[in-house]
């Protein structure tokens, strides 16, 4: 008898944190998403990893409630840079 089970896509592995030296926390929310914190644990946005051929860059984004999409903020090659984009 053989087995007939398919692998249909493969478990993504988590991408380490980047380090950001602002007052925010980042607390894992996928394997290369993060939720941004603010000191009084209030959600400001979230910080997606991306590949691109250049290196990585780094998309701040908001949730839009009445959707469930994440809207993004913008896209920036330093994590610092994506994370102060979402205090405003």
């Amino acid at each position: 008898m053989h087995n007939t089970a398919h692998i249909t896509s493969v478990p993504e592995i988590p991408v380490a944190a980047p380090r950001i030296r602002g007052r925010e926390t980042l607390i894992r929310a996928g394997a290369a998403l993060w939720r941004v914190q603010d000191r009084d644990g209030r959600l400001l946005g979230h910080l997606r990893h991306l590949e691109h051929p250049l290196g990585v860059r780094f998309r701040a984004e908001r949730l839009h409630l009445p959707t469930g999409r994440f809207l993004q903020v913008g896209e920036f090659w330093c994590a610092d840079e994506a994370v102060a984009s979402l205090r405003a």
